[in-house]
């Protein structure tokens, strides 16, 4: 049995977790492939509301196994944080949730080093979400990383304490000292790792060989965007994993020839949380608007979201090096009351008219040029068929369609998984 693959195209913030809540019916097994608790993937049903950082998102189904891959860090105090907000809904985690031996841990020190390193940057800040992920992937990197299945070992608290100890030293090699009390830490963090043991732990990779022998569906959960991948997105602004499609591959040991369909989620406008290039970013009252209707707030950090007109330039970009075989659009409701609607179709630079993403899309004065669209007044949280679109909502919608060059299968107009459509 294939694989179905689905991540963000822009910035992050995309929607992707209810994508797969609304999906995950369909599938047997949902898998997250990289990223940790950077990630915020919240889902909305029946009144109430959830951000999930490190579970998958199919975890609120009855039938779907949860798998936590190799390419994934976790960090087992938000991780048990998690567990224990999910403790009312009485969800099975001895048979929906299995984690990778492999992942890699977030330990105190990584946290503290991510801080220090973002404070030492002065204005020149990449805007982390100082959960210690950039320093434990360059401890996976530079193999010294911890490993979930290293904390079964007899050495366990040697390797802990040694790579803990290197950590200290080079906290003292920054210019900005940070205060922080790692033995109050500590305590936290070694009582989480104790519940940590109790939870499935799996060679992964195997375990999706044999569920794919066997026929089951398997659907690969991205975290963040691909506009914030480490070799793809906007360098130095990005994130420290891949998070496009080839990381499903490393992340979870899926053979490239084994993804079926790739399914790219974008927003109707655009958004970035923290530093980075934006060339459609709107400081005007329409940028406000934007925020304040669409409630942009990073789910993870709760810092104000930037906001800004789409950009076909970047999706074009996004959606060739994933090789997206179907688009799903959210938060087209957020648009509604616009008199007009711009679309950036090229990028004016020093080199001239562009089409594609520049490869100092950092350094560069870009001027997004854009077409306009006629937008609409009519309220689409409450429609139910697409057939109740507006005419000028439809004609965004095909203009998007034939831009991209890849059917929109998906429209969402409302953070509920109800106010799902399918075309």
């Amino acid at each position: 049995m294939t694989v179905d693959l689905l991540l963000g195209l822009q910035w992050g913030d995309e929607g992707k977790g209810k994508i797969v809540d609304v999906l995950t019916s369909s599938y047997d097994i949902i898998a997250r492939f990289q990223g940790g608790p950077n990630a915020g993937h919240t889902l909305e049903f029946e009144g109430n509301k959830h951000v999930l950082h490190t579970i998958p998102s199919g975890i609120f189904h009855d039938k779907a196994v949860n798998l936590i891959g190799n390419g994934v860090v976790i960090d087992p105090v938000i991780f048990i944080r998690e567990i224990e907000n999910l403790a009312p809904y009485g969800i099975d985690f001895d048979e929906k949730l299995l984690i990778s031996k492999k992942a890699h841990l977030i330990l105190p020190t990584h946290r503290l080093l991510d801080a220090a390193s973002e404070a030492s940057k002065g204005k020149a800040k990449i805007g982390s979400t100082l959960k210690g992920i950039g320093p434990t992937y360059m401890d996976k990197t530079g193999r010294n990383g911890i490993r979930v299945g290293d904390i079964f070992a007899t050495n366990w608290e040697e390797k802990y304490q040694k790579l803990t100890q290197k950590h200290l030293e080079m906290l003292k090699g920054f210019e900005n000292s940070i205060e922080f009390n790692l033995e109050e830490m500590e305590v936290v963090f070694l009582e989480s790792v104790e519940a940590l043991r109790k939870f499935n732990m799996v060679d992964s990779e195997h375990y999706l060989h044999q569920a794919q022998k066997a026929g089951k569906k398997i659907l690969a959960e991205g975290a963040q965007g691909s506009l914030l991948d480490i070799d793809f997105g906007t360098y130095p602004f990005v994130t420290s994993s891949t998070t496009t499609a080839a990381g499903a591959c490393t992340g979870l040991g899926i053979a490239p020839n084994k993804i079926k369909d790739v399914f790219g989620i974008f927003k109707a406008y655009t958004t970035r949380v923290g530093s980075g290039p934006f060339p459609t970013e709107l400081f005007d009252e329409d940028g406000e608007t934007m925020g304040r209707v669409g409630n942009e707030f990073g789910a993870t950090t709760g810092r104000s979201r930037r906001c800004g007109w789409i950009d076909l330039v970047a999706l074009k970009y996004s959606i060739k090096i994933n090789g997206v075989t179907q688009l799903m659009m959210m938060k087209g409701d957020v648009l509604s009351g616009f008199d007009k609607i711009k679309v950036c179709t090229h990028y004016k630079t020093s080199e001239g008219i562009q089409n594609f993403l520049p490869y100092d899309v950092s350094d560069q004065d870009i001027e997004p040029i854009y077409e306009e669209l006629n937008g609409w007044e009519e309220d689409l949280t409450q429609m139910t068929e697409v057939t109740q679109f507006p005419k000028n909502f439809i004609d965004y919608i095909d203009y998007l369609e034939k831009a991209l060059e890849t059917p929109i299968k998906i429209v969402s107009v409302g953070p509920d998984r109800k106010q799902t459509l399918f075309r």
